[in-house]
């Protein structure tokens, strides 16, 4: 009896560690690369779940950090992205990422995470565009016109073209918010829209890290019909 139970033990020794390793090894399978910068060994991971990418993995240097409640649309167009520039001029580089939580016709919705490095990635607010455009824009939209206010500068965009009853009360943001890092500056995009089908120009905000956040620095409005002036377009 003692040699069967000893038997049995001993099976039992060298059959787990293998199932638990297979389902370790599956679990890791589940796992897909969604964004990377291989010459600075940083790779986001991600699990794709109800057509939605989540429970991500950030890969930094070697280091594993869990973001379990981050969300990323499937389509490969609109894939995180990852920046690894020194946005706040202090020498050192910052982790930038942003993830697209919706698309579609007049839709970009983006959000942005700013990590420094200090014995582990160490999260940094970034103010919100739409409360940096509500305290530094005024705007006005009439049958003829649709008016942006930013600090001295009036842009007005010609709505007589357009039905009034397709207008919106007012310039409406947030429809559209996409970030960038352009010339290691941390910049966002909001489009100004006055129909359900139809933006006049975009903000563009230029972020600067001050009181240990990423606040606004510049801000202006940059109507599409100047389109090659704004830096989101640009080569």
């Amino acid at each position: 009896m003692k040699r069967y139970i000893t038997l049995l033990l001993v099976i039992f020794l060298l059959v787990m560690p293998k199932n638990a390793e297979a389902e370790a090894e599956a679990e890791v399978e589940e796992y897909k690369v969604v964004s990377e910068l291989p010459g600075e060994n940083i790779i986001l991971y991600a699990k794709k779940k109800n057509d939605l990418f989540q429970d991500f993995r950030i890969h930094f240097k070697g280091e594993t950090y869990f973001r379990p409640f981050w969300i990323n649309v499937t389509n490969p167009s609109y894939a995180p992205e990852l920046f690894y520039e020194d946005i706040n001029k202090d020498g050192n580089k910052e982790l930038i990422i942003t993830l697209t939580k919706g698309y579609g016709s007049g839709v970009r919705d983006e959000e942005v995470y700013v990590y420094r490095y200090t014995n582990g990635l160490i999260d940094v607010l970034v103010d919100n565009p739409l409360a940096i455009i509500y305290k530094n824009a005024k705007t006005k939209l009439t049958a003829e016109k649709a008016e942006i206010i930013v600090g001295n500068k009036v842009s007005t965009v010609n709505t007589s073209n357009i039905e009034p009853s397709h207008l919106f009360e007012d310039i409406g943001f947030g429809s559209i918010i996409d970030y960038k890092v352009i010339n290691n500056n941390l910049m966002v995009r909001v489009s100004g829209q006055i129909t359900p089908a139809m933006f006049v120009g975009d903000i563009i905000i230029v972020y600067e890290y001050r009181n240990k956040m990423y606040q606004k620095k510049t801000i202006e409005f940059i109507p599409h019909h100047l389109i090659d002036k704004n830096p989101f377009y640009g080569p």
